[in-house]
Formats: structure tokens, sequence, C-alpha cells
């Protein structure tokens, strides 16, 4: 090798060495930089992490990150406080959060998350760890580690449980609002600051004819449409003008009357709606008051009718106020009383008419009206010209539109003949008393003094068959008998008639009397035979009554059906059923039974079926006139052979 090539590479050689020399250098320098700024993004990120740390525990929503597996690994202050669980003393799955009705939508949304990396807007209900249910709202995503691969999932969990009801009852409220609306007995048009329609119901459409769906006429021009339906009122032109001036002055009307072509009426409201100063829109309301109108004429007809009656009816009719001032009475009246309306308009009635006490009754029925109670009562009087007469008196309160009592009115009827019947009837009455009182005197005297000659016949009698005893023949002796049977029947009739006479004198103080007690003794004394029983179906009841008359009822009754009992097992039933106002009693017989014929008879005073010598006819008059005066009815159903029942109803 040459000198020249050697000088060639010990100068490459030297260059080498050179430039290796400046690129450790620079290397050098590079490294010195490369760990500065390590250092620096190591601050960097020490600084970020510890922002970010602060934004975690201190951010406003709760923060939640869970592994893929649903497993809670991180909550923050407002996650814990809103889910109620401490993850840093139990663990939490996400799956014991979600409420069980939005369970399939809960797994719909995760498997987006890991699809997609996020999801948005997600809404569902959550539970607590005290089993509240709460409304949140979430948006998620996923954490990736350094090679992009998913580890976790991050989300921002709003709860929005107060917001979802204020939804709820916005919504009720606007179902509620839109149905009043639509179902309003008034027809609604609510127009926008353009006067087209917004909203309107059905009532609407039917008040003018209109064949369509309130939500067919959404949009309309109401201008326009005024134009072509002006033709449906009398004075179509004054209609539109009207429309017209309402709807510039922008002022609230109330009552508006329109006359349509077809007859109705209907009253028009308008309410402007503003915001501040700006117009929003218009309110109308058409009401039907077609009927309301009619009727108003008719009640006023019907007024000017029945005040033409009342002015001439022949009941006096006066009204007051409350107190007790007269404000109007009618002809009637003026002519029952003496006295002009002009006379006695502003005066007390209970001091101008009443006496012997009057007043005072006045005033206690003035209380009654104001307390709302009406009746009737009587009042003494005297007139302008001094006469003195009696007045039945109906009255009533009379109310005001807001229901209070302002007064009262009265109907006046005079009773002052009917009062004179009264008088000469309670005379009567007492004349008639004393009357069947002697005649009750002398009904004992006359029984006392046909009795004595029928015992002493009874006696001689005795006597001449003691006297001839033996001398007598069969023939004798037989008719010696039937005249005792003759006078022990005659002794009967009279003991009978006068209990028929003295039935009439019912004790007017009713006892309460045990008619199963009553029954019962009756039938210890009476003779019963010993093949007829007596029996009772239900508990006999108490009542009001003369114990010495229903005793004299029952007897009789009970008496007789064991008198015409022929079968040789005799059953006699007592019965009771309770009606409304009285007791329905029976008394049952297997006897001889009576023909339909007859039924009315046998209560005839003398009027016996069977002729016997204890029978005189009179027994079921007297039971008839029992009953009667304890205000029932008798009665009876019989079959020939087979018996008969008795029927009679006792007032309660």
């Amino acid at each position: 090798m040459s000198q020249d090539q050697l000088d060639i590479l010990k100068r490459a050689l030297e260059r080498e060495k050179a430039a290796r020399k400046a690129a450790e250098k620079i290397l050098e320098e590079k490294s010195r930089e490369l760990f500065l700024t390590s250092q620096k993004l190591e601050l960097l990120l020490e600084e970020k992490s510890s922002q970010l740390q602060g934004i975690f525990e201190n951010i406003v929503d709760a923060y939640v990150v869970m592994d893929l597996e649903g497993k809670v690994l991180k909550l923050n202050e407002a996650a814990t406080k809103l889910f109620g669980y401490d993850i840093s003393k139990e663990s939490l799955n996400v799956q014991n959060l979600i409420y069980k009705d939005d369970y399939d939508y809960a797994m719909n949304s995760f498997h987006q998350l890991k699809t997609n990396g996020f999801f948005k807007d997600y809404e569902a209900r959550v539970y607590t760890k005290s089993k509240e249910v709460k409304w949140v709202h979430i948006n998620a995503s996923v954490v990736f580690d350094k090679k992009k691969r998913p580890i976790a999932a991050q989300g921002i969990v709003r709860d929005i449980t107060d917001q979802k009801a204020s939804e709820e009852k916005l919504i009720e409220s606007e179902n509620r609002l839109a149905a009043l609306i639509l179902n309003l007995d008034s027809g609604i048009v609510l127009e926008d600051e353009n006067r087209n329609i917004v909203l309107t119901n059905k009532k609407f459409c039917n008040l003018f004819n209109i064949n369509a769906q309130p939500d067919d006429l959404i949009g309309i021009d109401c201008t326009s449409a005024s134009e072509q339906n002006k033709m449906l009122f009398k004075d179509p032109e004054a209609f539109i003008e009207r429309m017209k001036a309402i709807d510039k002055d922008k002022q609230l009307v109330i009552g508006d009357e329109l006359e349509m072509l077809d007859g109705k009426i209907l009253e028009r409201n308008y309410m402007p709606i503003t915001i501040g100063e700006k117009s929003k829109g218009f309110l109308w309301t058409f009401t039907d008051v077609t009927l309301k109108r009619t009727y108003r004429k008719s009640l006023e007809t019907q007024k000017q009718k029945y005040y033409g009656i009342i002015a001439n009816m022949h009941l006096g009719l006066v009204e007051v106020n409350n107190d007790d001032e007269i404000l109007m009475i009618n002809q009637s009246f003026s002519e029952m009383s003496g006295y002009t309306q002009d006379e006695v308009l502003g005066k007390k009635a209970g001091l101008l008419f009443p006496i012997e006490g009057g007043s005072d009754i006045i005033s206690e029925e003035n209380k009654k009206r104001q307390q709302g109670q009406s009746n009737s009562y009587e009042l003494k009087v005297k007139t302008k010209q001094g006469h003195i007469r009696y007045w039945l008196i109906s009255g009533a309160p009379n109310y005001d539109l807001n229901g209070e009592v302002v007064g009262s009115i009265g109907i006046h009827l005079d009773i002052t003949d009917l009062k004179t019947l009264e008088y000469q009837k309670e005379k009567l009455l007492l004349e008639l008393e004393k009357s069947n009182n002697e005649l009750q005197e002398y009904a004992h005297i006359v029984s006392h003094d046909l009795k004595s000659p029928l015992r002493s016949i009874d006696a001689l009698i005795n006597w001449i068959k003691e006297d001839n005893k033996g001398k007598l023949d069969d023939v004798s002796l037989q008719n010696f008998n039937h005249i005792e049977r003759t006078l022990e029947k005659m002794e009967l009739l009279i003991s009978d008639i006068l209990d028929y006479s003295s039935i009439g004198a019912m004790n007017d103080e009713k006892t309460n009397v045990d008619i199963a007690v009553l029954v019962d003794d009756l039938i210890k004394i009476l003779y019963v035979p010993e093949h007829v029983s007596i029996s009772v179906s239900n508990k006999l009841p108490s009542l009001k009554g003369d114990k010495v008359k229903l005793q004299q009822l029952f007897q009789n009754l009970i008496s007789n059906a064991i008198k015409f009992i022929d079968k040789p097992e005799g059953i006699i039933t007592i019965d009771v059923t309770s009606k409304s106002d009285c007791y329905e009693f029976s008394i049952s017989d297997n006897g001889i039974g009576i023909e339909k014929q007859f039924y009315d008879k046998i209560f005839k005073i003398f009027h016996a079926l069977n002729k016997s010598k204890d029978s005189t006819g009179i027994g079921l008059s007297i039971v008839k006139k029992i009953v009667n005066q304890h205000e029932g009815n008798i009665w009876l159903e019989s079959e020939l052979g087979k018996g008969t029942t008795f029927y009679f109803t006792l007032k309660k």
C-alpha cells in the first residue's frame, strides 16, 4: 500500500473519530433533554392525576367505576350517598342495583357499552341499599389499558327522581287539561298571535255545525273562517264587526250574546293571552244559553201567573223578614185581617194581631224558621174591627239565592167556624159520655133486677122438686129440668149483654200487656178437655192495651175453639207474625169448621150457628168490638169438617 493511500485512510479515520465524538456529544445532550422531559411529564402526570382525583371526589353527580363483570371498583361521595353503599366495607355489583322491570333494558345497554365503547342518555330505575326506588340518568364509557384493551367502565350517574315525578305530574296535568277542554260544555277556541287555531273542542264544532274533528281545525286562519261562517248568525255583518272590534281592543270581554239563524243563543267570552307586553294568543269561549234565556222568560211568565193566583186565592199569605216585619200580604189576608197592605208594611206581625199569649208563640215560631224548620200551628187573633178569629198558620223559612234564611212565609186559613164546630163536638161528646155512664149504670141495675126474678124462679122450682120428691112423674121432672136450663141461658144472655154494653168503656190509660203471660194464665184456668191440646208456635209479644179486654178477647176465641172441636184428638194452635205497624195473631183449631156464607154473620150480635145452652151468639161480637178498639181487624179462614183459623191484628 502506498504512502498516499495510508494518508487517505489516516485522514478518513481521523474524520470518523471526530464524527463519532460529535455524535456522542449530541447523543449526550439529547439524553439529558429527554431525561428532563421525562421528569416534567412525570410531574405533569402527577398534577393531572391529582386534579382528576379532586374532580372525581368533588363532582356533584355520582361517579362510578366498575370492572367488565359489573363489580363496582370506585364510588365518589355523591355515588355513595345516592346508592347508600360503602365499597370500602362491602362489595357491590351493579346488577344488585337494577330495578327488576328494567333488567332487560339494562342488559341491552351494557352490551351496547361493551360493543361501542360508550352509551348516552340511559334512563332507568335503580334500587338503593334501603330498597328505595330512584330514577337515574347515566352516560358511560369503557376504560382501556395501554394496549387498547378494555379493562373497566366508568359512568356519570345523575339522580332524576324528582325530575321524573315533575314530568309525570306535568303530563298528568296536561292530560287533565286537554280532557277538560275537550269535554267542556262550552265551545273553546285557542288562537295564536296570528289568529291561527291552536286548540279547539268537539262542543265548538257542534255549536257551529262544523262537520269535522277538533284536530282537523288546528292551523286554520280564524279571520277567514269567521267570514265563511258569518251567515250562521241573524246579523252576519254585526257579528264580523264586533269580532274585529274585540280583536283590535284586546281587552277581556264577558257575556256577549249572539243570535243564530237556527234560534240558538250563544254567549261569547274573549280573553287575550299576553306574556309581558307581547301578545301570545287569544282564547274564545262559546256557550249555548238558549235554554237559560228561554227559562228566564218562562220563569218570569210563571212568576206573574202565580203572583196573580196568590194575590187572589182564599188563603192569606204573609211574608216577613227575620225581624218579623211584614214585607208583603195578599188580598185574601187583607180581607181576613181587615188591614190594607199599606197599613201593615213594616209592622211586626207578632204585635199586630195575636192575643192571649200569641206574641210569644210567634216569637218561638220565628226561631224555628231561622233554624230552617217548617210546621203548622193555631193562633187566636183580633182583627182590625175587633173580631176574635182563629187562624191555622203553615209557616216555612224563606231563603235567598245563597241559601240563607232571610225571613218566613206563612199561609193563613181562617178556622173560626171549624173551631166553633169543635167546641160543639166536645160539648156533645161530654153529654154523650154522661149519657153512656148513665146507660151503663142503668144496664147494671136492669141486669140485677132481671137476674133476681130468675134466681127466685130457680129457687121455687128446686123447692117444688124437693117438696114433691117421688111424687112427680118423669115428664114433669123433664119439664122442670127444661125450665132450669132456660133460666141458666137467660142469665147467661143477660151477663153477655152487660159485657157487650160495657166493652165501650175502654180504658184510655193503656198498659204494657205481656200476651205470652196472659195466654199462659188463661190456659191454666180454662177447662181444657184431656183430648184437646193447646200450643203456641212463636213467642207472643208485649203491647199496649186494656189488659182485661185483651184477656176477654183471647178467652172467647180459645173457648170457642175448644167448644167446637169434634175430633177424638183436638188441636189448637196460637201463632203471631210481626208486621210493620201491628202484630197479626191467629188461633187455629181442627173443629167442625164454618161455611163461607156465615163468615160475616158470626160477628153480629145474637147470631150463633150452633144453638147450645152455653152459647148466646154474643161472644164473637164482643171479640170484634175489642179488636176494633185496639185499632185492629179480625177475619177467618175455615173449611167445613176440617177446622177454623181466626186472624186478628193488634196495633204495636
